[in-house]
C-alpha cells in the first residue's frame, strides 16, 4: 500500500501567510474526510518544556482548531504529564507551562485538558495484545476522546533518533504509569571514567536513583525506573543504555502504545519540521537546528508521515554550526544523520515494526500542494 503524505514548504506571499498556507494544505489533504461533526477531538501536541523554545508556536493548533471547529467538532489541545522531573510532570504545573509557552483558550481557540489528571494516574488500560504488552496505559481523555489528531514538532531524540508523530502518541498518550512500563526495558550506567561530577544527572532523577562515590555519579538499579532522563541531560554522555537492544525495545513499546492510542479510532497526523533540534523538546533547552527548516506533512498514515520527515531531513544540508556538523566531523560517522547524533539508535527499525503491526506503511508519494 502507498500511503499518502500532503506537503508544503514555508515559502510565503503577502497574499497567504503561513497560517493560510497551513489551512490550504489541511483543505488540499484528506484531513477533512474525517467526521468531526459532533466529535470531541483530540489534538495531541507537546506544550513545550520550559526553557525549550523549538516547541510548536500555538498559532499552528489554532489552525487546525478552527478547521475542526468549521466542520463542527469539538476539538481540546492535549498531553499527558511527563515521567522526569520537569515544568510538566502534574497537571498544575503542566496547565502553567503551557501558559507560560503561550497556549491558551485565546491563542489556540479551544481548551486545554491534561489527559492523564491531575496527578498522572487517571488512566484507562486499552487491551492490544502485542508482542511487549497485552494492555496498554493511556491517559483517560485521550480514550474517551473520538478522533485523535497528532501535531507534531518533528526532531531528533536521544533514545529513538527521531521524534515525530508515533512518539507524540505513543509516549505522548501514555499515563505516568505507561511511560514507566514503556521505560523499563532497560536502565542506564555511568561510565565513571567520563564523569565530570556536574550533578545535573542528579538533580533531574525523579527517582532518587542517583548517588555520588568517589566523586562520580553512579545509578542505583534497584530504584531506577529506567526512564533514560539522564542519559539525555548529562553533558558530557557519560550515562549509556545497558544492553544493545534497550532503544530498540523502546521504540516497540512506543508503536504498542501508538497502536492502543488509534485502535478503533478515526486519526490524522500532522508534522511541522522547523527548528529541528538535536534533541526531544522534553529537554529544558533546545540545541541549534540540525538542518534548515523543510516544512509542514499532514497524512493519514502516521508511519509514512515519519518516514516521509526522516528522509527529507536526511536529504537536507548540515547546518555548520551544529551539533549535527560535529557528529559528522568525527571519522566513520554514519551517513544517515540520527544515527550520526545518535549511535545507538535506528529509527528505520522502529518503523518498520511499526508497519508490521499495522500502524501504517512504509511506502508513501509526496503530494506537494504547490506544484
Amino acid at each position: 500500500m502507498t500511503s499518502k503524505v500532503y506537503f508544503t514548504d514555508f515559502r510565503t506571499t503577502h497574499e497567504e501567510p503561513l497560517p493560510n498556507k497551513f489551512k490550504r494544505l489541511l483543505r488540499t489533504s484528506d484531513f477533512g474526510n474525517l467526521d468531526f461533526k459532533h466529535k470531541m477531538v483530540a489534538i495531541k501536541l507537546h506544550f513545550g518544556e520550559a526553557g525549550n523554545m523549538a516547541y510548536l508556536r500555538p498559532q499552528f493548533a489554532k489552525v487546525v482548531a478552527d478547521f475542526i471547529k468549521e466542520k463542527e467538532g469539538k476539538p481540546f489541545l492535549t498531553d499527558c504529564n511527563t515521567l522526569y522531573v520537569g515544568s510538566r510532570k502534574n497537571a498544575i504545573d503542566h496547565l502553567n507551562c503551557a501558559e507560560i509557552n503561550g497556549f491558551n483558550t485565546v491563542t489556540t481557540g479551544c481548551p486545554i485538558i491534561i489527559a492523564d489528571g491531575l496527578k498522572g494516574t487517571d488512566d484507562a488500560e486499552v487491551p492490544i495484545n502485542l508482542k511487549h504488552f497485552e494492555t496498554a496505559h493511556i491517559g483517560r481523555a485521550v480514550v474517551d476522546a473520538d478522533i485523535i489528531i497528532s501535531l507534531s514538532h518533528f526532531k531528533c531524540h536521544e533514545s529513538t533518533g527521531i521524534g515525530g508523530a508515533i512518539k507524540n502518541i505513543g509516549m505522548g498518550c501514555g499515563s505516568r504509569p505507561g511511560k514507566m512500563m514503556m521505560h523499563n526495558s532497560g536502565k542506564p550506567k555511568v561510565e565513571q571514567d567520563d564523569c565530570i561530577s556536574c550533578g545535573t544527572c542528579y538533580r533531574n532523577c525523579a527517582h532518587g536513583a542517583i548517588y555520588f562515590t568517589d566523586k562520580k555519579a553512579a545509578i542505583d538499579q534497584d530504584i531506577c525506573v529506567g526512564c533514560g532522563y539522564c542519559v539525555g541531560t548529562c553533558p558530557v554522555d557519560a550515562i549509556k543504555p545497558q544492553g544493545s537492544d534497550v532503544n530498540q525495545v523502546l521504540w516497540e513499546k512506543m508503536n504498542e502504545y501508538c497502536y492502543a492510542v488509534l485502535k478503533g479510532k478515526q486519526h490524522y497526523h500532522i508534522s511541522i519540521a522547523n527548528a529541528i533540534s538535536p534533541f526531544c523538546d522534553c529537554h529544558p533547552n533546545n540545541d541549534y537546528p540540525i538542518v534548515p527548516d523543510i516544512g509542514i506533512f499532514a497524512s493519514a498514515d502516521p508511519v509514512a508521515i515519519d518516514c516521509a520527515c526522516s528522509e527529507a531531513a536526511n536529504n537536507m544540508p548540515i547546518m555548520p554550526q551544529s551539533l549535527l556538523a560535529e557528529a559528522k566531523s568525527k571519522k566513520d560517522a554514519p551517513e544517515d544523520i540520527f544515527e550520526a547524533l545518535h549511535p545507538t539508535t535506528d529509527w528505520h527499525t522502529g518503523l518498520e515494526y511499526a508497519e508490521s503491526i499495522g500502524l501504517g506503511s512504509l511506502n508513501y508519494e509526496i503530494i506537494d500542494i504547490d506544484k
